[in-house]
Protein backbone atom coordinates (compact mmCIF):
# COMPACT_ATOMS: atom_id res chain seq x y z
CA UNK A 1 0.00 0.00 0.00
CA UNK A 2 0.81 3.32 -1.04
CA UNK A 3 0.76 6.31 1.27
CA UNK A 4 1.27 10.12 0.75
CA UNK A 5 0.92 12.56 -1.48
CA UNK A 6 1.73 9.91 -4.76
CA UNK A 7 -0.26 7.05 -5.21
CA UNK A 8 2.49 6.08 -7.89
CA UNK A 9 5.95 6.89 -9.45
CA UNK A 10 4.56 8.98 -11.83
CA UNK A 11 2.74 10.75 -9.50
CA UNK A 12 5.40 11.72 -7.38
CA UNK A 13 7.25 12.90 -11.09
CA UNK A 14 4.33 14.74 -11.54
CA UNK A 15 4.46 16.87 -8.53
CA UNK A 16 8.71 17.64 -9.05
CA UNK A 17 7.90 18.26 -12.51
CA UNK A 18 5.52 21.12 -11.52
CA UNK A 19 7.16 22.48 -8.87
CA UNK A 20 5.22 21.25 -6.09
CA UNK A 21 7.86 19.36 -3.96
CA UNK A 22 10.41 21.44 -1.62
CA UNK A 23 14.14 19.94 0.16
CA UNK A 24 14.99 22.15 2.58
CA UNK A 25 13.26 25.07 1.59
CA UNK A 26 14.70 24.81 -2.68
CA UNK A 27 13.04 23.03 -5.32
CA UNK A 28 14.55 19.75 -6.88
CA UNK A 29 14.31 18.25 -10.12
CA UNK A 30 13.77 14.83 -10.88
CA UNK A 31 16.93 12.62 -9.83
CA UNK A 32 18.66 14.62 -7.48
CA UNK A 33 19.06 12.39 -4.22
CA UNK A 34 18.00 13.35 -0.82
CA UNK A 35 19.67 12.31 2.19
CA UNK A 36 18.60 11.58 6.19
CA UNK A 37 17.87 15.06 7.82
CA UNK A 38 16.67 16.73 4.81
CA UNK A 39 13.46 18.09 5.09
CA UNK A 40 10.72 17.10 2.24
CA UNK A 41 7.52 19.49 1.95
CA UNK A 42 5.14 18.99 -0.90
CA UNK A 43 3.01 22.41 -2.01
CA UNK A 44 -0.63 21.28 -1.50
CA UNK A 45 -1.77 23.22 -4.65
CA UNK A 46 0.86 23.63 -7.81
CA UNK A 47 3.31 26.36 -8.00
CA UNK A 48 2.09 28.96 -10.34
CA UNK A 49 4.25 28.39 -13.33
CA UNK A 50 5.26 31.66 -16.11
CA UNK A 51 7.56 33.40 -17.71
CA UNK A 52 10.09 34.57 -15.18
CA UNK A 53 11.78 37.93 -16.33
CA UNK A 54 15.72 38.09 -17.04
CA UNK A 55 16.83 41.61 -17.39
CA UNK A 56 20.29 40.61 -17.02
CA UNK A 57 19.63 39.08 -20.61
CA UNK A 58 19.64 40.95 -23.69
CA UNK A 59 18.37 40.01 -27.25
CA UNK A 60 18.45 42.55 -30.24
CA UNK A 61 14.70 43.55 -31.22
CA UNK A 62 14.62 44.08 -34.86
CA UNK A 63 11.02 45.36 -35.07
CA UNK A 64 8.14 46.68 -32.99
CA UNK A 65 4.88 48.34 -32.66
CA UNK A 66 1.80 48.47 -30.61
CA UNK A 67 1.24 44.64 -31.71
CA UNK A 68 4.17 42.63 -32.38
CA UNK A 69 8.01 42.45 -31.77
CA UNK A 70 10.61 40.60 -33.86
CA UNK A 71 13.62 39.46 -32.01
CA UNK A 72 16.87 38.30 -33.02
CA UNK A 73 17.53 34.94 -32.04
CA UNK A 74 20.95 33.95 -31.10
CA UNK A 75 22.24 30.63 -31.36
CA UNK A 76 22.29 28.17 -28.88
CA UNK A 77 19.37 29.86 -26.87
CA UNK A 78 15.96 27.97 -26.40
CA UNK A 79 12.87 30.48 -27.34
CA UNK A 80 11.54 29.70 -24.29
CA UNK A 81 11.88 28.19 -20.73
CA UNK A 82 10.49 24.40 -19.86
CA UNK A 83 10.16 25.05 -16.57
CA UNK A 84 9.28 28.05 -14.71
CA UNK A 85 12.44 28.26 -12.96
CA UNK A 86 14.76 28.47 -16.23
CA UNK A 87 15.59 32.09 -17.05
CA UNK A 88 17.85 31.75 -19.97
CA UNK A 89 16.19 32.07 -22.80
CA UNK A 90 14.50 34.04 -25.89
CA UNK A 91 11.53 34.79 -23.72
CA UNK A 92 12.82 35.49 -20.65
CA UNK A 93 14.80 38.68 -21.83
CA UNK A 94 11.41 39.59 -23.47
CA UNK A 95 9.39 39.98 -20.90
CA UNK A 96 11.77 41.77 -19.03
CA UNK A 97 11.62 44.22 -21.54
CA UNK A 98 7.82 43.63 -22.72
CA UNK A 99 6.24 42.53 -19.71
CA UNK A 100 2.91 42.05 -21.63
CA UNK A 101 4.18 39.30 -23.66
CA UNK A 102 3.91 36.95 -20.94
CA UNK A 103 0.00 37.76 -20.04
CA UNK A 104 -3.12 36.22 -20.77
CA UNK A 105 -1.53 33.42 -23.20
CA UNK A 106 -3.07 29.91 -23.18
CA UNK A 107 0.84 28.62 -22.61
CA UNK A 108 2.08 30.65 -19.36
CA UNK A 109 6.25 29.37 -20.44
CA UNK A 110 5.53 30.37 -24.27
CA UNK A 111 3.63 33.93 -23.54
CA UNK A 112 3.14 36.11 -26.91
CA UNK A 113 5.75 33.01 -28.89
CA UNK A 114 4.23 33.01 -32.48
CA UNK A 115 6.52 30.46 -33.53
CA UNK A 116 9.65 28.39 -32.61
CA UNK A 117 13.52 28.09 -34.00
CA UNK A 118 15.38 24.99 -32.72
CA UNK A 119 17.70 25.53 -30.20
CA UNK A 120 20.67 25.82 -32.94
CA UNK A 121 18.75 28.25 -35.29
CA UNK A 122 19.42 31.68 -35.18
CA UNK A 123 17.42 34.70 -36.31
CA UNK A 124 14.34 36.61 -36.56
CA UNK A 125 11.83 35.12 -33.78
CA UNK A 126 7.81 36.92 -33.87
CA UNK A 127 6.70 37.23 -30.29
CA UNK A 128 2.81 38.78 -29.90
CA UNK A 129 2.55 41.57 -27.41
CA UNK A 130 -1.06 40.93 -27.13
CA UNK A 131 -4.01 37.74 -27.27
CA UNK A 132 -5.66 39.90 -30.11
CA UNK A 133 -2.58 39.72 -31.84
CA UNK A 134 -1.31 36.55 -31.18
CA UNK A 135 -4.80 34.73 -32.65
CA UNK A 136 -4.20 37.12 -35.69
CA UNK A 137 -0.37 35.91 -36.73
CA UNK A 138 -0.36 32.36 -35.13
CA UNK A 139 -3.35 32.05 -38.26
CA UNK A 140 -1.27 33.59 -40.75
CA UNK A 141 1.50 31.62 -39.85
CA UNK A 142 -0.75 28.21 -40.86
CA UNK A 143 -2.39 29.68 -43.79
CA UNK A 144 1.06 30.62 -45.42
CA UNK A 145 0.75 33.96 -45.08
CA UNK A 146 3.92 34.82 -43.26
CA UNK A 147 7.17 33.98 -45.70
CA UNK A 148 10.32 33.24 -43.83
CA UNK A 149 13.61 33.51 -45.77
CA UNK A 150 16.59 30.97 -44.18
CA UNK A 151 20.07 31.13 -44.75
CA UNK A 152 21.28 27.59 -45.26
CA UNK A 153 24.65 26.07 -45.69
CA UNK A 154 24.37 22.63 -47.11
CA UNK A 155 26.94 19.42 -47.55
CA UNK A 156 27.97 18.77 -51.14
CA UNK A 157 26.48 20.44 -54.22
CA UNK A 158 22.95 21.87 -55.26
CA UNK A 159 22.15 23.68 -58.68
CA UNK A 160 18.97 25.55 -59.31
CA UNK A 161 15.99 25.47 -57.35
CA UNK A 162 14.34 22.64 -55.44
CA UNK A 163 11.11 21.70 -54.46
CA UNK A 164 10.26 18.88 -51.66
CA UNK A 165 7.46 17.77 -50.58
CA UNK A 166 7.60 14.97 -49.03
CA UNK A 167 5.59 14.11 -45.47
CA UNK A 168 6.99 14.03 -42.22
CA UNK A 169 6.49 12.42 -39.15
CA UNK A 170 7.89 11.69 -36.08
CA UNK A 171 10.93 8.87 -35.94
CA UNK A 172 9.80 5.96 -34.68
CA UNK A 173 12.48 5.60 -32.30
CA UNK A 174 13.89 8.29 -31.73
CA UNK A 175 12.28 11.53 -30.14
CA UNK A 176 14.81 13.80 -31.21
CA UNK A 177 14.58 13.17 -34.74
CA UNK A 178 11.93 13.41 -37.53
CA UNK A 179 11.74 11.36 -40.87
CA UNK A 180 10.41 11.66 -44.03
CA UNK A 181 7.58 9.56 -45.69
CA UNK A 182 7.77 8.16 -48.96
CA UNK A 183 5.27 7.17 -51.36
CA UNK A 184 2.24 8.76 -48.86
CA UNK A 185 0.35 11.28 -50.57
CA UNK A 186 0.02 14.69 -48.94
CA UNK A 187 -2.72 16.97 -49.16
CA UNK A 188 -3.24 20.56 -47.57
CA UNK A 189 -4.98 18.83 -44.44
CA UNK A 190 -3.27 18.76 -40.79
CA UNK A 191 -2.35 15.31 -41.65
CA UNK A 192 -0.77 13.73 -44.38
CA UNK A 193 -2.01 9.75 -43.17
CA UNK A 194 -2.69 7.71 -40.34
CA UNK A 195 -0.95 6.96 -37.25
CA UNK A 196 0.90 3.98 -38.20
CA UNK A 197 3.91 1.32 -36.71
CA UNK A 198 5.91 2.87 -38.41
CA UNK A 199 5.88 6.26 -37.10
CA UNK A 200 5.13 7.93 -33.84
CA UNK A 201 2.65 10.55 -35.22
CA UNK A 202 1.17 10.84 -38.46
CA UNK A 203 2.59 12.23 -41.63
CA UNK A 204 2.03 16.08 -41.93
CA UNK A 205 2.31 17.47 -45.31
CA UNK A 206 5.74 19.35 -45.53
CA UNK A 207 6.96 22.21 -48.26
CA UNK A 208 10.21 23.39 -48.67
CA UNK A 209 11.93 25.79 -51.38
CA UNK A 210 15.55 25.48 -51.64
CA UNK A 211 17.39 28.17 -54.18
CA UNK A 212 21.38 27.54 -54.54
CA UNK A 213 23.45 30.49 -54.06
CA UNK A 214 26.69 30.28 -54.09
CA UNK A 215 29.32 26.85 -53.88
CA UNK A 216 32.47 26.57 -53.45
CA UNK A 217 34.61 23.91 -51.18
CA UNK A 218 32.27 21.23 -51.16
CA UNK A 219 29.17 23.35 -49.75
CA UNK A 220 26.71 25.03 -51.04
CA UNK A 221 25.04 28.08 -49.88
CA UNK A 222 21.53 28.46 -49.95
CA UNK A 223 18.40 30.33 -49.30
CA UNK A 224 15.57 28.40 -47.96
CA UNK A 225 11.92 28.95 -48.02
CA UNK A 226 9.27 27.03 -46.49
CA UNK A 227 6.13 26.83 -46.95
CA UNK A 228 4.52 24.72 -43.61
CA UNK A 229 5.81 24.74 -40.14
CA UNK A 230 6.50 21.25 -39.72
CA UNK A 231 9.44 20.58 -36.25
CA UNK A 232 12.81 19.93 -37.85
CA UNK A 233 11.23 20.65 -41.64
CA UNK A 234 14.22 22.37 -43.39
CA UNK A 235 16.87 19.77 -41.39
CA UNK A 236 15.30 16.46 -42.57
CA UNK A 237 13.97 17.67 -45.84
CA UNK A 238 17.64 18.63 -46.72
CA UNK A 239 19.02 15.59 -45.32
CA UNK A 240 16.41 13.96 -47.11
CA UNK A 241 18.02 14.63 -50.56
CA UNK A 242 21.39 14.05 -49.13
CA UNK A 243 22.42 17.62 -48.21
CA UNK A 244 22.36 18.06 -44.67
CA UNK A 245 22.99 21.37 -43.19
CA UNK A 246 26.65 22.18 -42.51
CA UNK A 247 27.14 20.91 -38.81
CA UNK A 248 24.11 19.18 -38.26
CA UNK A 249 25.08 15.57 -36.78
CA UNK A 250 21.73 14.53 -35.45
CA UNK A 251 20.92 14.31 -39.32
CA UNK A 252 23.93 13.08 -40.89
CA UNK A 253 26.26 15.88 -41.29
CA UNK A 254 29.93 16.16 -39.57
CA UNK A 255 30.50 18.85 -37.47
CA UNK A 256 31.68 21.96 -38.89
CA UNK A 257 34.62 24.00 -37.83
CA UNK A 258 34.25 27.31 -35.99
CA UNK A 259 30.35 26.27 -34.58
CA UNK A 260 29.64 24.76 -31.35
CA UNK A 261 28.23 21.67 -30.66
CA UNK A 262 24.66 21.48 -31.36
CA UNK A 263 24.96 24.50 -33.47
CA UNK A 264 24.13 23.96 -37.53
CA UNK A 265 24.24 26.16 -40.11
CA UNK A 266 20.41 27.63 -40.46
CA UNK A 267 19.73 30.96 -40.12
CA UNK A 268 16.16 32.96 -40.19
CA UNK A 269 17.18 36.11 -42.20
CA UNK A 270 14.33 37.89 -43.07
CA UNK A 271 10.73 37.58 -41.96
CA UNK A 272 7.66 39.51 -44.01
CA UNK A 273 4.23 39.40 -43.20
CA UNK A 274 1.41 41.71 -42.19
CA UNK A 275 1.28 43.43 -38.70
CA UNK A 276 -2.19 43.74 -36.80
CA UNK A 277 -1.03 47.00 -36.02
CA UNK A 278 -1.72 47.81 -39.46
CA UNK A 279 1.22 47.90 -42.84
CA UNK A 280 3.61 45.54 -44.22
CA UNK A 281 6.60 44.33 -42.00
CA UNK A 282 9.72 43.01 -43.08
CA UNK A 283 12.14 42.46 -40.37
CA UNK A 284 16.09 41.49 -41.60
CA UNK A 285 18.49 39.51 -38.85
CA UNK A 286 21.88 40.15 -40.13
CA UNK A 287 24.11 36.48 -40.14
CA UNK A 288 25.40 35.47 -36.88
CA UNK A 289 28.67 36.07 -36.14
CA UNK A 290 29.40 32.17 -35.42
CA UNK A 291 27.74 31.65 -38.83
CA UNK A 292 29.92 34.34 -40.78
CA UNK A 293 32.89 32.57 -39.05
CA UNK A 294 32.46 29.42 -40.01
CA UNK A 295 31.66 30.69 -43.54
CA UNK A 296 35.39 32.28 -43.96
CA UNK A 297 37.18 29.08 -42.13
CA UNK A 298 35.16 26.98 -44.89
CA UNK A 299 35.92 29.37 -47.61
CA UNK A 300 32.40 29.64 -48.84
CA UNK A 301 31.96 32.93 -51.08
CA UNK A 302 28.84 34.72 -50.07
CA UNK A 303 29.17 38.47 -51.46
CA UNK A 304 26.49 40.27 -51.64
CA UNK A 305 24.70 37.84 -49.75
CA UNK A 306 24.36 39.49 -46.31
Amino acid sequence: MRLGFAPSRRAATDLIAHGRVRVNGRRYRKGETIVPGDRVEVADTPVAEGLAANADLKVTTLYEDAAVIVADKPPLMPCHPLRSDERTTVMNAIVAAYPETAETFDKPLEGGLVHRLDNGTSGALMIARNREAFVVLREALRAGRVTRHYRALVTGRLDGMIEIATPIAHHPKNPRKMVVVENEASSDTPSAGPVSARHRSAPRPAFTRVEALSYENGFTLAEVTPRTGNRHQIRVHLASIGHPLAGDELYGAPPLEGLDAGRFWLHLAELEFDSPAGGRVKAVAPLASDLEDSLALARVKFEGLR
